[in-house]
């Protein structure tokens, strides 16, 4: 059994931080702040991803009115982390995490289990992506007008922070499912959806053995940033397998952006999309009282680009968690 439940960790704060394009997009009411400068009044776009988390998780913790916190599990889609500037300036005990864009249920569901198992009172979680820091690592600078696929996904600007504690309040995470990675020897970098697809039917499977659920059980189940091409496949997949959607099933690539107006291709990517999805959209329909519970099946894309460019495949791994009006 690979999922843990959890009975008395809550949600404190969040907040949520996005770009232009995000800001623009059909969920941009939802979100916190935005910036319309990819800098952010920094030298570089790596530097200005730093700042952007930095603004987030400063008013996270101030609307939490928490001064400081038990722990922080932070991850994001540059080399060796980014976050890791950040948190030198927390004064907090630190654990960076890497699951590509999976981080959002990654952080979340680690501190989850500090605040049910280790008994802290306050855990922050906070991951972010930058489309201009994250597109010139892993695929090609977009200064060089490089063309695209039509399967290609285009990295959201986003950070968010959510800070979870043992107080009671309206919002509650109740479980968190551990993903396998999963690699069927697919090897194209441009269709990243469709790489992790089968991760996310794999731990969306798992969930609902070791809880003994099904669609029925839930308003919503999202999964993280597999765009249109992705969705469509794992949409297929669950159908195959006798399930019935009845419109239980989306995707944060797709729900972020306008695919049909918004320069976007198959949709959204990156660490930010799903935590920015999560925190800004399905957060307020469950204290809105639209949702009871929801479970985000958060998927990462685990190429390495060294790998990738000596013909190796692309394993995935998706991690979920189950989020509760108390």
């Amino acid at each position: 059994m690979t999922t843990l439940q959890f009975k008395n960790v809550y949600v404190k704060s969040e907040n949520v931080i996005v770009g232009k394009l995000e800001k623009e997009g059909p969920l941009g009411s939802y979100f916190d702040d935005y910036t319309c400068d990819p800098y952010l009044n920094q030298p570089s776009f790596e530097q200005a991803e730093i700042e952007m988390n930095r603004l987030c998780v400063d008013k996270c913790l101030k609307k939490g009115k928490a001064e400081t916190v038990d722990l922080i599990y932070a991850g994001d889609l540059i080399n060796q982390l980014c976050t890791h500037y950040l948190a030198s300036e927390l004064k907090a005990p630190f654990v960076g995490l890497y699951g590509a864009c999976s981080n959002s249920a990654l952080t979340i569901g680690h501190a989850a289990m500090a605040v049910e198992h280790l008994h802290m009172k306050h855990v922050l979680a906070f991951t972010s992506s930058h489309t201009q820091a994250a597109e010139r690592q892993f695929r090609y600078p977009n200064e060089y007008g490089v063309q695209k696929k039509e399967c290609s996904t285009s990295t959201v600007t986003a950070s968010g922070a959510v800070l979870l504690s043992n107080e009671f309040s309206d919002l509650k995470v109740t479980s968190f499912t551990i993903g396998s990675v999963v690699d069927w020897q697919f090897s194209d970098v441009n269709d990243m959806g469709k790489a992790m697809a089968p991760a996310a039917y794999q731990t969306i499977m798992t969930h609902f053995e070791d809880l003994g659920r099904t669609f029925d059980d839930y308003d919503l189940i999202v999964s993280g940033d597999l765009g249109k091409i992705g969705y469509a496949m794992l949409s297929e997949m669950i159908e195959k397998a006798r399930f019935q959607l009845e419109n239980k099933l989306n995707d944060c690539g797709i729900m972020i952006y306008d695919i049909n107006h918004q320069d976007v291709f198959c949709g959204g990517s990156g660490c930010g999309c799903s935590m920015a999805v999560l925190l800004g959209k399905l957060f307020k329909d469950l204290r809105s009282k639209k949702m009871k519970r929801i479970l985000l099946v958060a998927t990462g894309s685990l190429h390495n680009v060294f790998l990738t460019q000596q013909k190796l495949s692309i394993p995935s791994v998706a991690h979920a968690i189950c989020i509760e009006r108390s």
